[in-house]
C-alpha cells in the first residue's frame, strides 16, 4: 500500500493511502455516469451529443418575402415595417395590408420560389412566388441598402398591379 502526504492551506499535512483516492476517484466518476452504466443496461452506446449548430447566410430578399408575406396575410400589423421600408414602399403597404391579398381560407402562405438579382451595387430587384393553397400569385419587390448597410424595402408590386401612390 502506497502512502501520499499533502499540505493543505492551513499548513496542516493529511497522509492517505494511494488505494483510497483511487477508490474515491471511481466513486465519483460512477456518480457522475462517466465510468458505469445504469443498472440492467447492457448496450455500450452512449448518448449522441448535440452538435452546434451552423449559422447559414440567408440572403436579405429571401427574409424580406417571408416579412412582407406577414404583413400582406394578415399575420403581421403593417408598422411592423415602418423602420424596415423607405419611400413610398410604406404607403403600398398600408393601402396593401387591409385587402390581405395573400390571405386564403384554410391555407397558410408560404414563399414557394424567391430570386433576387442586383442591377448595381447596394441594389437587389426580387420576384416571389407565393401560394396559399391552389392559389399562386407573384410578389415583386426592390431593396436598397442604406448608408448604415442596412437593407430597406423600396417597392413592392402584387401580381403585376402597382398600386398608384395617390390612389
Amino acid at each position: 500500500m502506497t502512502r501520499t502526504s499533502t499540505t493543505n492551506t492551513t499548513g496542516a499535512t493529511d497522509t492517505t493511502d494511494a488505494t483510497d483516492a483511487t477508490a474515491a476517484r471511481t466513486t465519483r466518476g460512477a456518480a457522475r455516469g462517466s465510468v458505469a452504466r445504469p443498472p440492467g443496461r447492457r448496450d455500450q452506446r452512449r448518448p449522441a451529443v448535440p452538435r452546434p449548430r451552423r449559422r447559414t447566410h440567408i440572403p436579405p430578399h429571401e427574409l424580406f418575402a417571408e416579412r412582407l408575406l406577414a404583413v400582406l396575410s394578415g399575420h403581421r400589423p403593417v408598422h411592423w415595417m415602418l423602420g424596415q421600408t423607405v419611400g413610398e414602399a410604406y404607403e403600398q403597404l398600408v393601402r396593401l395590408a387591409p385587402g390581405t391579398p395573400f390571405r386564403a381560407r384554410g391555407a397558410r402562405p408560404v414563399v414557394r420560389t424567391c430570386r433576387g438579382s442586383q442591377p448595381c451595387a447596394g441594389v437587389v430587384e426580387a420576384s416571389a412566388s407565393i401560394a396559399a393553397g391552389e392559389q399562386v400569385r407573384a410578389l415583386a419587390f426592390r431593396l436598397e441598402q442604406g448608408a448604415d448597410l442596412r437593407w430597406r424595402c423600396a417597392a413592392v408590386e402584387i401580381g403585376g398591379e402597382r398600386i398608384p401612390a395617390g390612389a
